[in-house]
């Protein structure tokens, strides 16, 4: 099924969600052990959503993976909860045995298509936003825009090139905010109050208006510059910074000053491999994110045989929130909208599996009991309650 015409709707019935009173958590799980290499196991992938008392697992947007050789995965949500964002994904088995081969991606028009869709849950209805006036074959990163509920902010690879982009909330009216930029740019966002962006591009980080103009590079002195996100307040930008597989959480004012590096991850090399078989692009950026309240930060790094989670605060204190079995992962950590709680995700005993603790305490509540062979992936927490 290859989509490039019109926006595609579309409608199937939703799972009936838990308690009213319970927030959900999407997320992505998957096969990690079929022969075959990575689009074997990739092509498992399924959307999937997970009450946060653990109860209630089950998958979303089944429809949208009915197709050999496709698959979904949970990207993010609407602000009020309402919306899930998903992103589809198909590829041809002639391109992932090229893939394989050559150890590296091939991206063509004729052997990928990936969008971003919206899925209701009120009406169970997915809509394809970025098929409409289509710019890429491959489009990833979808997020409402902050302080303006008419726009929204994805990715697009062109030709060979990832570049930001701007649209109106119904896929029209794409804007290029790298239009000149032979870079390639990732880790696109915007500030909670929607004026300004930022971005990695060649691995530099830089700032921009929410048109695009006035770009700045923010300037480290270091080679490997990744995954930039703006604090609650848009006064500080949080990213990797050092060398590749070597590199760890700074912060750096909006004006560029004030560098200072928050935590060091010991070693741990920031990638979290989601596959037990062998994996040509070695697995999934793991990154440290911002608590609730911008105040802390919350990242993954090397103990001994493990690697663990931790909090820093911009006072310089590290708490190390996990203690665990030789031999465990911790990865993708990400904080409840209220503050109150974290969830992650962990690999103990051979199976990646998804965990929430309580900040107050630091129990924990399993929301995942996969089998050997399986993983959750990517949790995303729900930002209200469900309706």
């Amino acid at each position: 099924m290859i989509i490039s015409g019109a926006m595609l709707v579309v409608a199937f019935a939703l799972q009936p969600t838990g308690s009213a009173n319970e927030r959900l958590i999407g997320f992505t799980e998957m096969r990690t052990d079929l022969p075959g290499g990575r689009h074997a196991n990739v092509r498992t992938m399924r959307a999937s959503l997970v009450n946060a008392d653990g109860t209630g697992r089950r998958h979303i947007a089944a429809d949208l993976a009915n197709e050999t050789d496709a698959w979904t995965q949970f990207a993010g949500w609407s602000p009020d909860g309402s919306l899930a964002i998903i992103s589809r994904g198909w590829q041809s088995p002639d391109n992932a045995k090229r893939e394989e081969a050559r150890r590296t991606f091939l991206f063509t028009k004729d052997g990928w298509l990936l969008d971003s869709f919206l899925v209701e849950f009120a009406s169970g209805k997915a809509t394809n936003l970025t098929v409409v006036d289509r710019v890429s074959f491959y489009n990833s990163g979808l997020f409402f825009w902050p302080g303006d509920p008419t726009k929204l902010g994805f990715t697009a690879l062109i030709n060979g090139n990832s570049h930001p982009f701007r649209m109106d909330r119904d896929g029209r009216n794409k804007v290029d905010l790298t239009k000149a930029s032979a870079g390639f740019t990732y880790g696109f966002n915007s500030s909670r109050d929607g004026k300004r962006i930022v971005y990695h591009k060649n691995y530099q980080v830089y700032l921009a208006d929410a048109d695009g103009s006035n770009v700045m590079h923010l300037k480290t002195g270091r080679s490997f510059n990744f995954a930039p996100t703006w604090s609650l307040d848009g006064h500080w930008v949080l990213f990797l910074s050092g060398e590749h597989y070597n590199c760890h959480p700074h912060v750096v004012r909006a004006d560029g000053t004030g560098l200072k590096k928050l935590a060091d991850r010991s070693g741990y090399k920031g990638v979290i491999e989601f596959l037990d078989v062998y994996d040509f692009h070695q697995g999934s950026s793991d990154v440290p994110v911002w608590a609730a309240d911008g105040k802390s930060i919350f990242y993954t790094a090397q103990v001994g045989k493990n690697i663990e989670l931790f909090q820093a605060a911009f006072d310089g204190q590290n708490t190390r929130l996990t203690m665990s079995p030789d031999d465990s992962l911790h990865y993708h950590p990400q904080p409840s909208p209220d503050g109150k709680k974290i969830v992650y995700g962990a690999k103990r005993n051979g199976v990646r599996q998804l965990y929430v603790m309580n900040l107050a305490d630091r129990t924990e509540t399993p929301l995942t009991a996969l089998k050997t062979g399986h993983a959750a992936m990517w949790p995303h927490w729900q930002p209200t309650h469900s309706k």
